[in-house]
């Protein structure tokens, strides 16, 4: 970046601590972050803010196009030389040591400003895509909470009609008592509230459990259902879920797994688990125990949980609607991991 294009913004009057910033015009903050090793800048899209003072705030010189050396500024290219930069690591007040004039020694290369235009209007346009995917998925989550909620806390009314049955989860499941004793099976698995049981490498992108310290994990089936008692934000009571998966996996000891003996449907049950009709039984009647951040579960307890079911073919149909929901959201996450893929994609090959 050539430092004769670009001019130190003193935008109107400033309050004490920040400068007024008018829309075109950019901030580079200079701070780090996990997400933004070597900080961004970013081009303001409103009429005015107010930017605290030790972000370096300028404009662009008129014949280029703001949005496209915005794009330039902000990329992974652009790292390599703001690491340079860098003389130290971070000052006291959490900084990078880069400042306005080396922020301006930067090189860009810019093409013609028609080109310009056209290269950021087209990621405009791609960034809108993908934030209208992001709110679908929203959208799509709320809906598919909503629709469960609807039709389990329903349930718990209708089981006096004897429309629905109640019964233990003990009646139903029995505990697994496979172990992985020759050490052979070395698919880890992990139960993820989000995800549900996945092989461990996708969840952590490394095995977790060390080579041979697998003899008494559990062994999962297709079919099997895994209870975590650890809590998180989506599972105030741990996630409950079924193994889908077709080859055998192996789980931790810490976690508890089961195998239906009755005749209901699998997947109607993982969908039950999901939602919170089991939750007030767990608060009534568990421990809190010493760690905040998982259920004291013991078996008693476990066995306990009410389980409540209508006809097999109500069951099929609960079953099969909300599966059809999740597959939704997955085509629409799916579809968001494409569009990031692709703007990821033209990041890299238009800013070398």
């Amino acid at each position: 970046m050539q430092s004769e294009k670009y001019s130190r913004d003193n935008a109107g009057q400033s309050l004490k601590k920040y400068i007024l910033l008018k829309q075109g015009e950019l901030a580079y903050n200079h701070g780090a972050s996990k997400v933004k090793q070597f900080g961004c800048c970013y081009e303001l899209t409103e009429p005015e803010a107010r930017i605290p003072y030790v972000y370096h705030c300028f404009k662009i010189n008129e014949d280029e196009y703001t949005p496209y050396v915005a794009m330039a500024l902000n990329n992974a290219k652009m790292d390599q030389q703001l690491k340079r930069l860098v003389s130290s690591s971070v000052r006291m007040d959490g900084l990078l040591n880069i400042s306005f004039e080396d922020y301006m020694s930067v090189t860009l290369h810019l093409p013609s400003f028609i080109e310009q235009k056209h290269i950021a209007d087209f990621l405009t346009k791609l960034d809108e895509r993908i934030a209208y995917q992001e709110r679908l998925i929203t959208s799509l989550k709320k809906y598919k909470r909503g629709v469960i909620q609807h039709i389990f806390r329903r349930s718990h009314g209708q089981t006096e009609s004897q429309q629905w049955q109640q019964v233990r989860l003990g009646d139903i499941f029995k505990k697994v008592s496979r172990r992985n004793t020759d050490g052979k099976i070395k698919n880890v698995i992990t139960n993820s509230a989000e995800y549900g049981l996945i092989p461990q490498r996708d969840f952590f992108d490394k095995d977790i459990a060390i080579e041979g310290n697998t003899e008494n994990y559990y062994v999962i089936e297709n079919g099997d259902f895994v209870y975590n008692p650890r809590k998180s934000i989506t599972a105030p009571y741990g996630p409950f879920n079924r193994y889908t998966l077709k080859d055998q996996g192996i789980i931790s000891p810490l976690y508890t797994c089961l195998v239906l003996k009755v005749n209901i449907n699998p997947s109607y049950l993982a969908w039950y688990f999901k939602s919170d009709a089991w939750h007030r039984y767990i608060y009534d009647n568990g421990s809190q125990g010493v760690r905040h951040d998982r259920v004291s579960m013991t078996d008693d307890l476990l066995m306990g949980i009410p389980v409540i079911f209508p006809d097999r073919t109500t069951q099929d149909s609960i079953a099969n609607a909300l599966d059809l929901v999740e597959n939704r959201l997955h085509l629409a996450q799916n579809k968001m991991d494409l569009l990031n893929m692709t703007r990821k994609g033209f990041m890299q090959q238009l800013f070398i």
